[in-house]
């Protein structure tokens, strides 16, 4: 019913920029929440980023003030904006978004399938 399509990881240098796109299609009524989580090998996944559907923001320690998340809820999509990249910002991320299927039924939350980001030292 719902699906999320990510795209933007790639390579990039120590101190450049990516920004990561999140999509979400299918039959929904709205989306509320939406985050990027992120997960290195040997690792567990940890919350990068959120951003309700008010706006209101949230970061990991580790990426405030190089990371922004923002969203466009006439498209469905949620961005990760990073700058400043850093060696271990090198994982993979993943879209997560709480979705109401309908107006009266409570939102369940959907994972992407993940986008590889590698910064080169």
């Amino acid at each position: 019913q719902v699906q999320l399509v990510e795209s933007g990881g790639e390579s990039a240098q120590t101190g450049g920029s990516l920004r990561l796109s999140c999509v979400a299609s299918g039959t929904f009524f709205s989306i509320n929440a939406m985050a990027w989580y992120r997960q290195a090998p040997g690792n567990q996944r940890e919350l990068v980023a959120q951003i309700m559907s008010g706006g209101t923001t949230n970061y990991a320690d580790s990426v405030k003030g190089r990371f922004t998340i923002s969203r466009e809820n006439a498209k469905n999509t949620v961005y990760l904006q990073m700058n400043s990249l850093k060696p271990e910002d090198t994982a993979v991320y993943y879209c997560y978004a709480d979705v109401k299927s309908s107006r009266y039924t409570p939102g369940s939350w959907y994972w992407g399938q993940g986008t590889r980001v590698t910064v080169s030292s």
